[in-house]
């Protein structure tokens, strides 16, 4: 086993992990360029082509990768690897990761706020006799030029958007009180209550699912009864965009849960020593701030 000093960082041994992956993330890119490339017309066998094996195999390399990988961090954690220079470093990658993520719903942010208050509004301002969009409404939600999508065929109108307090309001008192379960877990385990800590992930993660349940439901109703998809429109688009990918980060959050979860279960961590749990609680209400964002300025307002 590799010595350590405090006052040394850690460096592990050399691992096949970050080759791995890489070849699996090229397999499923390739994959999935070739299925995209392939005659479905003329090939019968579609979803058996090379290129969807490729993207299975990939895919599952990727996922092994990630499971062998973060095994051996765990490993190097509990054995007291770690300690104040690593600290350290975790805690400014997270740092980084998660300013990566505000500026990706940035962006996202930043083109509905764009549409809503320019492009939108100037759209309907143009003269009535030279525009090509006559019928065109500068009010929003907005459908586009083409109206709403029902079926497959466009048919003008106006939109009706998601409600702010049906599911979205639950949604909303879900996610708030999973932030209050997780911080109330933390303080368990800065007093070393390790039933404390178990019981508030509990609840955190049964809120988490609970939250995506709801989400599921949301998303039948917009377009079985509501005909509202990612075609209707600059609304749709920005709407299943912007919830969408949260809703994808709230999977992968509930999913980060699930394994502290298990590993406090196990007596991981300790009030001194417990940056897995706090990495995964910072990202936690990262999520739960962006769905503020989405529920005032996407449902509400």
């Amino acid at each position: 086993m590799t010595t350590h000093s405090s006052n040394h960082y850690f460096v592990p041994h050399g691992a096949i992990y970050p080759v791995a992956l890489s070849a699996g993330l090229l397999s499923l890119a390739a994959g999935f360029v070739f299925s995209v490339a392939t005659d479905k017309n003329q090939d019968l066998a579609y979803l058996q082509t090379p290129g969807h094996w490729m993207m299975y195999i990939g895919a599952a390399i990727i996922l092994l990768m990630i499971f062998k990988w973060f095994g051996a961090v765990v490993i190097e954690s509990v054995t007291g690897q770690y300690h104040k220079w690593e600290d350290k470093s975790f805690r400014l990658g997270m740092i980084v990761f998660i300013a990566s993520e505000i500026a990706f719903f940035a962006a996202f942010f930043g083109a509905l706020f764009y549409m809503r208050i320019i492009s939108v509004p100037d759209l309907a301002a143009f003269d009535p006799a030279f525009t090509p969009y006559k019928d065109f409404l500068g009010t929003w939600p907005s459908a586009g030029p083409g109206g709403v999508v029902l079926g497959t065929e466009y048919k003008p109108g106006t939109l009706n958007p998601m409600g702010a307090w049906g599911l979205p309001a639950v949604n909303t008192a879900l996610l708030l009180s999973s932030g209050a379960t997780i911080t109330w877990a933390h303080w368990g385990l800065l007093k070393d209550n390790r039933k404390q800590l178990v019981l508030g992930l509990f609840l955190t993660v049964a809120l988490g699912v609970a939250f995506l349940i709801c989400q599921a439901f949301e998303y039948h109703e917009a377009y079985t009864e509501m005909g509202l998809t990612l075609r209707s429109g600059a609304y749709g688009a920005t709407f299943f965009m912007l919830t969408g990918f949260h809703g994808f980060h709230v999977t992968l959050g509930t999913i980060m849960l699930i394994v502290i979860l298990l590993r406090s279960m196990k007596g991981h961590f300790s009030s001194k020593s417990h940056f897995g749990f706090e990495g995964v609680a910072w990202y936690w209400h990262f999520v739960d701030v962006v769905w503020l964002g989405l529920f005032i300025f996407v449902y509400w307002l």
